[in-house]
């Protein structure tokens, strides 16, 4: 008799599943996605934590991760590394490179994926926003040429009309409320089925349980919600307030433009000191 499929998430509060209320606790995409990679039951486990980082990931939950074996391993980070003041897109780089490359050498089959930034879904002033969409895009960068160097089944969720659809985000927005958690789901399964690596059937795309009303989504966010705001506001406004007034400097003199460059260099050095590291056992 085959051993049940094993598949197991890490990453931060949008695999943990916020925004997908079930009972007492959150479902989310990869539980969704769960009961379609096979005909057979599937041992699901959800290791994300709201508010990981890739460090998180990396020290805590990639050792628990690969005691476990997985045939499917699911690694979405570094949102939350875009509203550190740490923030360091060599380090969140060598970070994920390490926890990709663990999983691919165990033979796991790797999912990854783009995301949007959150100044824009938050609606932000531009000043304010511009900082944190070129972080998300240098953060970006780095799992689509990592997912490509490790052969990962990749979704870019970072675009599309989803992103518009109000109907697909929760009350915070930015996290997917259920139906945006089951287009996560339905778009992941896709790109399994179609390599042959899916072979349950793909989650339903409507909603199971209606939507939070008006009242309970604005006592989320008096509650829970402002909380999550105020823990990452006294963390990275500081910082951020410095990075819009060197933003609206350069807008000013017409040199935004360097800020563009500035980050694309900063990514390509990232990966080239990966791709420097790899070679030097081979020189030696």
């Amino acid at each position: 008799m085959r051993p049940p499929l094993r598949f197991v998430a890490l990453g931060d509060s949008l695999t943990e599943g916020v925004g997908d209320p079930v009972g007492e606790g959150w479902r989310g995409w990869a539980a969704l996605l769960a009961g379609g990679l096979a005909e057979e039951p599937v041992e699901f486990t959800n290791l994300a934590v709201s508010g990981a980082q890739t460090r998180d990931v990396l020290e805590r939950q990639l050792p628990a991760g690969l005691a476990l074996r997985p045939d499917v391993a699911s690694v979405v980070v570094g949102v939350n590394d875009t509203l550190r003041c740490t923030f360091d897109i060599h380090a969140v780089a060598a970070r994920l490179d390490t926890v990709y490359g663990a999983f691919a050498e165990q033979g796991a089959v790797l999912l990854t994926a783009c995301l949007p930034d959150p100044g824009t879904m938050l609606g932000l002033p531009g000043a304010l926003a511009r900082p944190l969409a070129r972080r998300q895009r240098a953060v970006n960068a780095v799992v689509h040429a990592l997912s490509e160097r490790y052969g990962a089944v990749h979704l870019h969720a970072s675009e599309g009309a989803w992103l518009t659809d109000r109907e697909m985000w929760s009350a915070d927005r930015l996290h997917p409320g259920e139906r945006g958690h089951r287009q996560l789901a339905v778009r992941f399964h896709a790109l399994l089925a179609r390599t042959g690596l899916a072979s349950g059937a793909a989650p339903a795309a409507e909603p199971e349980f209606p939507a939070p009303t008006t009242s309970a989504s604005l006592w989320w966010l008096a509650t829970a919600g402002t909380g999550w705001v105020a823990r990452r506001c006294t963390d990275l406004l500081p910082q951020l307030l410095t990075l819009a007034a060197d933003e609206m400097r350069h807008r000013a003199r017409g040199t935004s433009a360097r800020l563009d460059l500035r980050t694309s260099a900063a990514v390509s050095a990232a990966l080239a000191a990966l791709s420097a590291g790899e070679r030097q056992p081979d020189a030696a």
